[in-house]
């Protein structure tokens, strides 16, 4: 009989602190400190053919005080797979996101019980990672998400306290929910007690599994998904020399005013204390790294910055025709078929590559995959990929498979053009397991390179409609619902044919970036306007020209 419940109130360190001491930060102190609110409880239990199903509720630690955050106390929701039969102490733990609004879930989804079943193994997800949403001192501002995170990561720059980032609440919780699933499997008898994992969690909460794998030494492997960030400063300056603009997905962090603070005396302090770069030196262990190709955070070839000084096994695979959401992709095969060989102890591919003077991609592999297949898309006009601004625009390849390849990268006529391998293999695993190069942007060129990135922030829409009614729009006053929210518009057209017309309008926004941005969309919609198009500026935009 399983006897699910714990109120060790003491909140006793977790086993690993003793054997993290390499470059120890404000992080450890905080993740590793006794926190006498840790607690949890079984809300429900079901026997299913194959093993059960649990739903539990935990209270991972009290972060910040009543005066800095309206609910100090982090609850979750913790779901778990236990199947019946199984033969290791290995589990995988699922950073999950969620409101803490939510009810109870029924159970562990289809997702988690795909996973446990083609490993038979134990498999949980810990949701409300951040908890969210949250109120900080009593603005009435509820915030989520990145909201939320780049909210702390402000407060950090203007006190220098190291309680702030949001980052040390995440990574704590995902250490508690390793010390529940532990205590759980410990009291099942007959089968193995899970003591070692493997983490896998998405954008924040992917972030959260490279520091998590840092810090826990039961963690021996971990796959962060569409977090493609590591090595922070330079990455997102990048993102701007690329495109000349901020991508509306990072909006929270120009709001907060983070990217016009990238030189800010306090900012290396910041980025050492949260960037997993700057934790590498801890990460000899498997690493599956799975980015979109198409991801509206970050351009694909921001992995440049950190995948080749990653200590280690490592793996990535970029998925092509995918957004930071991998939606309608088979991503989770990739994790099930990497995930199934660290259970079982079987051996990966080993994929190198590199670009020659010719700009060939060179690829090396030790174990001959089933298919090779080489993915491109061209933008002609811009250094971009996203998935927003170009569609669904990678085309395959098939190449013929060996184990070595010389693949031509094509230097565009006009524009730019993204190019990886994608290789699959047969490991024995359920599915199989694809990986891939990293991505090449031919020409190697960043467009926007000289401009200022810290500049103050300013919104533009650029949009199509008809141009007649384009040429009376500077003559015309702004709808009072949107002149609340906005101030200094500019607005400038180009006529395109004979009756259609390109729109830019950039104002300042009052107050919060996105009522701002809804209301002049509205605006612009009664107008007949579409095809619209945000950016966040640094500074104002030069007027379209004629």
């Amino acid at each position: 009989m399983v006897v699910l419940a714990s109120t060790n109130g003491v909140g006793g360190l977790s086993p690993s602190f003793a054997q993290q001491t390499v470059h120890r930060t404000a992080l450890d102190e905080y993740v590793h400190r006794p926190d006498d609110a840790y607690r949890w409880q079984v809300v429900s239990e079901k026997t299913v053919p194959g093993g059960r199903h649990y739903v539990l509720e935990l209270v991972s630690q009290r972060w910040l005080t009543p005066a800095d955050v309206n609910r100090t106390e982090w609850k979750h929701w913790l779901l778990m797979v236990v199947p019946e039969n199984r033969q290791t102490d290995i589990g995988l733990l699922w950073i999950g996101s969620g409101s803490n609004r939510n009810e109870a879930p029924s159970g562990p989804d289809s997702r988690l019980q795909a996973i446990a079943k083609a490993t038979q193994t134990v498999v949980a997800e810990i949701k409300m990672v951040p908890n969210q949403p949250l109120v900080f001192h009593g603005d009435g501002e509820e915030r989520y998400e990145d909201d939320l995170i780049a909210y702390t990561w402000d407060q950090f720059l203007k006190t220098g306290d190291s309680r702030w980032p949001a980052r040390n609440a995440m990574i704590k919780s995902a250490v508690r929910a390793m010390d529940v699933v532990s205590e759980v499997t410990e009291q099942d008898q007959g089968s193995p007690q899970v003591q070692r994992f493997v983490v896998a969690g998405a954008s924040k909460r992917g972030w959260t599994t490279w520091l998590t794998g840092a810090i826990d030494s039961r963690v021996i492997a971990i796959a962060p998904i569409v977090i493609d960030v590591l090595n922070v400063d330079p990455n997102i300056r990048h993102h701007f020399a690329a495109y000349g603009f901020w991508a509306p997905s990072v909006g929270d962090y120009v709001e907060h005013g983070i990217t016009q603070r990238l030189d800010a005396p306090r900012m290396p302090e910041l980025i050492r204390l949260v960037d997993p770069y700057f934790y590498r030196d801890r990460l000899h262990k498997p690493k599956l790294v799975l980015n979109a190709s198409g991801d509206q955070f970050f351009p694909p070839d921001s992995s440049h910055y950190y995948y080749n000084e990653l200590p280690g096994t490592k793996h990535v695979r970029y998925v092509a025709n995918a957004d930071h959401g991998l939606k309608d992709t088979n991503a989770l095969d990739s994790l099930i078929a990497w995930y199934w060989a660290i259970v079982h102890d079987r051996p990966l591919p080993v994929v190198t590559w590199q670009v020659d003077s010719d700009d060939r991609l060179i690829v090396r592999t030790v174990m001959e995959p089933s298919a090779v297949r080489l993915w491109h898309a061209h933008n002609p006009q811009a250094r971009d990929f996203r998935l927003e601004a170009i569609g669904k625009a990678y085309q395959s390849r098939e190449l013929d498979a060996a184990k070595e390849m010389a693949v031509p990268l094509q230097q565009p006529d006009q524009g730019w053009a993204a190019n990886f391998v994608e290789l699959e293999y047969d490991i024995g695993a359920p599915v199989r397991l694809v990986l891939s190069t990293e991505v090449f942007i031919l020409p190697d060129v960043l467009p926007y390179a000289d401009k200022r990135p810290d500049l103050p922030p300013s919104i533009t829409i650029r949009c199509h409609m008809a141009a007649a009614v384009a040429s009376e729009m500077a003559d015309q006053p702004i709808p009072p619902q949107v002149a609340e929210r906005v101030d200094d518009v500019q607005i400038s057209s180009r006529s395109v044919g004979t009756d259609r017309a390109v729109v830019q309008i950039n104002w300042v926004p009052k107050g919060r970036f996105e009522p701002s941005a809804e209301a002049v969309a509205a605006w612009l919609t009664a107008l007949g306007a579409a095809d619209f198009d945000y950016r966040l500026e640094s500074g104002r935009p030069e007027p379209l020209g004629p």
